[in-house]
């Protein structure tokens, strides 16, 4: 029995191309969590802010917003691998010159946010292209669900580790050897570029203008209703209630009385939720009743949050933040594997795409709007309205989640 399972969820690593992509992303999403954390902290630090941090977290994640049909429109239309690559150069690039503004003792957050912008961008080119190489990188096309949990699994696993790690490292050097260290992580993702082997691209005939295919991809949500619930539950989730990041640094520092290194346990624990989560969806076998995980992760989700809300006592409130953790990850997975399996593969890039803009432009309109909520009625109180929210969402979705 211990044999079927263990086949069940590390199936998709029978395809070397797959592995040489998990251990890549792997490497690079550790990287991008302790950079997350440390300009977070940074601007904290600098402003003392939770507005200003909601600002920095929407100018990375606007941008993405803005572009991400666009980059889905382009992962259809070019070489993804090719693409790839460009982004994670120009990520590299982005993350050396957060390193000099820190290490030249000009903390100025315009520029962090100016520099934010500029990853957004990035990543609306690099997500679509990313996503849609799994089905590139998978032999076997069953194995498909268990390929896409376990790279969402790269990323809990990096949020859980990144931020602890970010932490430690900002106690003991600072922001700018965080930044050196995810610019790093990005040759991880190169050298699994250049070593994978994939078939020659026959590039799709480009009878129609981009603006064309871009508005061909919401005219395809119209024909596949199921797809577009689905998004839809994904934005509202993404705008009311996963910007509960945007407050965790003032439960470090003024309800727990901590500093960088309890922000980085925080995360942490969130992050050991969505392991927990990603490790019980990439072991589901193929068929399994995917959107009634998803009703049920979002219940967890909206109690997570309400009882982290309310714990004075901080390894229960770390307890609550794995709940809220194992809740969060559902949301962005079950959603991207429905997507990515229902779509048609002329379609997927910008149905993908399509996805992205609902988190990437609820997200940061989301932090804005709770970092703004949370100045005026406190933290506590915030992130009780955000699990409250989720239930009602949740309940609201219930008939067209619990139906095959």
């Amino acid at each position: 029995m211990k044999k079927v399972s263990e086949l069940n969820l590390f199936r998709a690593f029978r395809s070397l191309n797959y592995t040489l992509y998990f251990i890549g992303r792997a490497v690079s999403q550790f990287g991008t969590w302790m950079q997350r954390t440390a300009v977070i902290w940074l601007v904290y630090s600098i402003t003392h802010s939770a507005f200003l941090i909601g600002v920095t977290i929407f100018a990375e994640i606007f941008p993405s917003f803005l572009f991400s049909v666009a980059g889905g429109v382009a992962a259809d239309r070019y070489d993804r691998y090719k693409v790839i690559k460009i982004t994670q150069i120009a990520s590299m690039i982005q993350s050396v010159l957060l390193a000099a503004l820190a290490y030249s003792g000009h903390d100025v957050v315009w520029a962090i946010l100016v520099l934010s912008v500029l990853l957004g961008i990035i990543n609306a080119f690099d997500v679509p292209a990313r996503q849609a190489l799994v089905n590139d990188v998978v032999a076997d096309k069953a194995d498909l669900p268990n390929a896409l949990s376990l790279t969402t699994a790269t990323a809990s696993l990096a949020q859980l580790l990144g931020p602890a790690l970010a932490g430690i490292v900002l106690s003991a050097f600072d922001a700018a050897t965080c930044f050196l260290i995810n610019a790093a992580s990005f040759g991880a993702v190169i050298l699994s570029l250049l070593l994978m082997k994939l078939p020659a691209l026959t590039p799709r005939k480009k009878e129609k203008k981009a603006l064309a295919d871009f508005a061909e991809g919401f005219d395809y949500l119209k024909q596949r209703p199921d797809i577009g619930f689905i998004i839809l539950m994904l934005g509202i989730i993404s705008l009311l209630v996963l910007p509960y990041n945007t407050v965790l640094p003032i439960f470090a520092k003024e309800i727990f009385k901590g500093d960088a290194t309890t922000f980085g346990y925080i995360n942490s624990f969130v992050g050991v939720g969505s392991v927990i989560g990603t490790i019980y969806l990439a072991s589901r076998k193929p068929g399994a009743h995917l959107k009634k995980i998803l009703f049920v992760s979002t219940l967890i989700l909206g109690v997570g949050l309400i009882c982290f809300s309310q714990a004075t006592n901080f390894p229960l409130a770390l307890f609550f933040a794995v709940l809220a953790g194992f809740g969060s990850v559902a949301q962005f997975t079950i959603s991207n594997i429905f997507v990515q399996s229902e779509s048609a593969p002329e379609m997927r890039g910008r149905v993908i795409g399509i996805l992205l803009m609902a988190i990437f432009g609820m997200m940061p309109l989301g932090s804005l709007l709770i970092g703004a909520v949370s100045e005026h009625a406190g933290a506590p109180v915030t992130v009780l309205a955000q699990g409250i929210i989720g239930l009602i969402v949740a309940l609201g979705f219930a008939r067209f989640l619990n139906k095959r």
